[in-house]
């Protein structure tokens, strides 16, 4: 079979890459792609961004089925445009992607049904927003109501700061229209983890748990970016966690979605907040996967992965199952100088091998990259690379995943050195790091 995986970063390639291990594949698209792709054997990049212009390639190369990657095409109505024309697609509709492209959408949709959340307040005004958040008081969170790249959220420890980030996306249009609202939302207290699950409509199928870090540097210090590195499974996901989060969160949201006419189908990625008693709520939903919880969670996948998209798109996902690796993985993301706020491109990478593979257990999906026409990669974007390493315990696959970023280099090179260090403390906590 021929597939098309439609965006250019490591969550792609990674998925790609899973799905090229079927003996069943024949070659895996990826549209547009990026210098890890080109690489790949049984990939191809697909210069292609237009949607229809996807569909039409689609269509006329037969491809079996379509996933789609990134959430820019999702709330663009790919999933509409491919099933209008016949295409098997697996992604959320249009409508049903609302739930990431507005933050607002989400908010209300929860506090509907009942999923928990913060309290919020959904803002177009800046001196209103301004006198709410100096009514709540600090910490408390600003978060731009569209698509932002997972940079539209600022976790604000002072009054001052929360207002300036209001200000910075309402008055000085720094974040465009993704930023023409705001929701501002009370601080939650806990540990985060990303709960990730497929959804045909009425079934779900919950992927290995994960969990990422947001902050640039160590210590979960710096600024927020789309994230800086992941590994699963996450240790504060305990079974009684998992029941609870099924029960409270994903099944109510999947109901509530068919209760309001929209089905919803797809990767549904709750991003929660587990508190020490372990209740949780729901920091946000994002329609597709995580990047770059994708990658841990890609390598410890065992089954044949298009059998279960098959399952998604044929509505009988209560009848897949997937078999995971026992061992952690974990992933180091290495980004571009001057990332996040202006990341630099165009320095040559070396240390890279032909395809993921960098060594045994350790792997290395392209983000940030493209492949020269003398097949140097290059940087093209902030997050570059995601370099990924299972191992029998978090400390064994941290150990790997960072003696395979000490063989890689490009002028700049930033990266996390602490990546798991929330689960290594929670197990030695539980005497078992």
């Amino acid at each position: 079979m021929k597939l098309l995986v439609v965006g250019s970063g490591g969550r792609e390639h990674a998925i790609a890459w899973r799905l090229a291990r079927s003996p069943r594949v024949q070659r895996v698209y990826v549209a547009p792609g990026n210098g890890g792709t080109a690489r790949e054997p049984l990939l191809s990049n697909l210069p292609i961004t237009d949607l229809a212009a996807l569909a039409d390639y689609a269509e006329r190369e037969q491809i079996s089925f379509t996933v789609v990657g990134p959430e820019a095409p999702l709330a663009a109505g790919i999933v509409d445009l491919f099933r209008s024309r016949g295409l098997k697609v697996f992604g959320p509709t249009r409508a049903a992607a609302q739930l990431e492209s507005s933050k607002d959408f989400a908010k209300a949709f929860m506090t509907r049904h009942g999923i928990p959340t913060a309290a919020y307040r959904t803002f177009t005004d800046a001196a209103s927003a301004r006198a709410y958040i100096a009514e709540r008081g600090a910490p408390i969170v600003v978060k731009a109501d569209g698509l932002a790249a997972g940079k539209g959220v600022v976790v604000a420890s002072t009054v001052g700061e929360a207002q300036a980030a209001v200000d910075m996306m309402l008055l000085d249009n720094r974040m465009g229209d993704a930023g023409a609202r705001v929701v501002v939302e009370d601080f939650l207290q806990g540990e985060e983890a990303s709960f990730i699950v497929m959804c045909d409509g009425r079934h779900v199928l919950a992927l290995a748990s994960s969990q990422d870090h947001k902050r640039l540097l160590d210590h979960d210090a710096g600024p927020n970016t789309g994230g800086m590195g992941a590994y699963s499974p996450a240790p504060v996901v305990t079974p009684e966690v998992h029941a609870r989060v099924m029960r409270e969160v994903i099944l109510p949201t999947v109901h509530g979605m068919a209760a309001d006419g929209i089905p919803f189908t797809g990767f549904l990625y709750a991003g929660l907040m587990v508190a020490p008693n372990g209740s949780v709520k729901t920091l946000e939903f994002n329609c597709r996967m995580g990047d770059p919880e994708t990658q841990p969670i890609m390598a410890r996948i065992k089954s044949d992965l298009t059998e279960v998209f098959e399952h998604a798109l044929a509505g009988t996902l209560d009848q897949a199952h997937i078999d995971w690796d026992r061992r952690t993985a974990l992933g180091v993301v290495l980004a571009a100088h001057g990332y996040p706020d202006d990341p630099r491109k165009g320095d040559a990478i070396a240390g890279l091998s032909e395809g993921a593979a960098i060594g045994e257990d350790t792997l290395v999906f392209h983000a940030g990259t493209q492949l020269d026409t003398d097949r140097a990669v290059r940087t093209t974007g902030g997050r570059v690379l995601c370099v990924t390493a299972l191992g029998d315990s978090v400390k064994v696959a941290q150990s790997r995943a960072y003696e395979a970023v000490a063989q890689i280099c490009f002028d700049g090179m930033q990266f996390r050195r602490d990546i798991g260090h929330l689960a290594i403390a929670r197990r030695r906590d539980a005497g078992k790091a």
